[in-house]
């Protein structure tokens, strides 16, 4: 499917590893511009045509210049996508989380692709529409034990993204989000308490690729019907709520 993104431009958090770093190369690859606004530093070997601004998603004032300074590099903004993801503490009981640390996920998770959306649209005002995919999580619409400001976050994303979807419509300007279970990525990986992903077996989930391709599909033209929607990425598991039932069925 030809998805023609070339020559549009593209706005994304968190673009320094993970699922972010992944949809940056993504986009060039298809020839879009791309702009990352990241708390770390440009990764080595980042091509150095990709425009890297260092800040925090949470603070307002950076996210507006981050854009501004998008639209005077490239002349406009296409697409912004919010991969910015922080998980709060995992495995607690809710009687021991702090207040600090059931804010801080709500706020970059939630705050931080609210503002992400209110300056990206902004932008795409003057360019007559354009496309906002944020990253959530399978935790937008499930939980476990131990997770209660991450789900709470993510649940957060997804409502955001409707009421976003309603309020932008008018102007051209859809709004969809995708929802994976755990990927194979650093942060994955440290809250599960893996150095690395060294087998099939300890591995959280696939690698982000399947989720790449579910944003560029929602950026691109090809989705222009599809506005307020949540793509649920679990690999079935919403369809197997007793995982210990599992067991293959005979097809005959």
């Amino acid at each position: 499917m030809n998805l023609n993104l070339g020559g549009s431009t593209v706005l994304l958090t968190c673009g320094a590893s993970g699922i972010g770093r992944a949809v940056a190369a993504a986009f060039r690859a298809e020839g879009a511009h791309v702009s990352v606004l990241d708390r770390g530093p440009r990764p080595a070997g980042e091509s150095t045509g990709v425009l890297w601004r260092q800040g925090d998603v949470t603070d307002e004032a950076t996210v507006a210049r981050t854009v501004k300074q998008t639209v005077a590099r490239f002349g406009g903004l296409d697409v912004a996508v919010g991969c910015a993801m922080a998980s709060g503490p995992m495995g607690e009981p809710t009687t021991r989380i702090r207040p600090d640390e059931f804010s801080h996920p709500v706020a970059v998770n939630l705050t931080g692709h609210f503002l992400l959306a209110k300056h990206a649209a902004r932008a795409m005002y003057d360019s007559g529409g354009g496309s906002v995919v944020m990253v959530g999580s399978v935790s937008s619409v499930v939980s476990a034990p131990g997770t209660v400001p991450y789900c709470a976050a993510n649940g957060g994303v997804l409502m955001l993204t409707r009421a976003l979807a309603v309020d932008l419509d008018a102007h051209g300007i859809r709004v969809n989000c995708v929802c994976p279970r755990t990927m194979d990525t650093p942060l994955s990986r440290m809250n599960l308490g893996l150095a690395k992903a060294s087998s099939d077996s300890q591995r959280p989930a696939p690698l982000p690729q399947g989720v790449v391709r579910s944003i560029l599909f929602f950026a691109s033209p090809a989705s222009a019907g599809i506005n307020g929607a949540a793509q649920i990425l679990d690999f079935g598991g919403l369809a197997h709520p007793f995982p210990s039932m599992r067991a293959p069925t005979p097809l005959s």
